[in-house]
């Protein structure tokens, strides 16, 4: 009876050990943490230890949760889309392309001064890398720029078939435009210019919309 009452114990202890224990973090304030540290030193200036650091986990944990550098990278810019750049994306409902534009530009000019937030753009600031292992992190979020100047296009398109824009006016270039703006305007945010400097830009660059 002995015998098979240790037995017993040792088979349930082993498949207890086998279970997989709980997640002892919360991931999405992990996910965030590492949002804010790959948007203010870019994929290549984050170290897997600058990581664990600010995410409170340790690698097994990480690796466990992500998979890798490159997987923590990938969820935080999930993160950012749906979450602080949903902004811009509420600007193209604007009942008008040019409220559409003046809305968007106004997005990237009022970031600044946020102090939840690093400065500039997350699509800007986190394709800062170099060498081989950042290729495809400049490609994702090069994917995600092409597709936010894309929907202002889609967006302007559908101006000029309600008569909201001048018959000749081009739906591509204005949707380049305000995206250059844009990620200009992103730039200088990084660079430390004040939220009024950019809203003065906003102004000038709407003053070069079709009447």
């Amino acid at each position: 009876m002995e015998i098979g009452g240790v037995k017993a114990f040792c088979t349930v202890w082993y498949f207890m050990g086998a279970m997989p224990r709980p997640r002892a973090f919360d991931l999405d304030v992990a996910t965030e943490r590492a949002l804010q540290l790959f948007w203010s030193k870019g994929y290549d200036g984050t170290t897997l230890e600058d990581l664990t650091q600010v995410m409170g986990i340790n690698r097994p944990s990480l690796y466990a949760a992500f998979g890798n550098k490159e997987g923590v990278f990938r969820r935080a810019l999930e993160r950012y889309v749906s979450g602080p750049a949903a902004g811009a994306a509420a600007a193209l409902d604007a009942d008008t392309a040019r409220e559409v534009a003046h809305r968007i530009l106004r997005f990237y000019a009022d970031t600044v001064g946020q102090p939840e937030r690093p400065r500039g753009c997350f699509l800007v600031q986190g394709a800062l890398v170099s060498g081989d292992e950042g290729a495809s992190i400049r490609q994702a979020l090069a994917e995600q720029r092409r597709l936010g100047e894309e929907a202002l296009i889609l967006r302007f398109e559908r101006a000029k078939r309600e008569g909201d824009l001048p018959a000749d006016a081009s739906a591509t270039d204005l949707g380049r435009y305000v995206w250059t703006v844009c990620q200009g305007i992103a730039v200088q945010a990084a660079s430390g210019a004040t939220r009024n400097q950019l809203r003065g830009v906003v102004a000038k660059a709407m003053r070069a919309w079709p009447d």
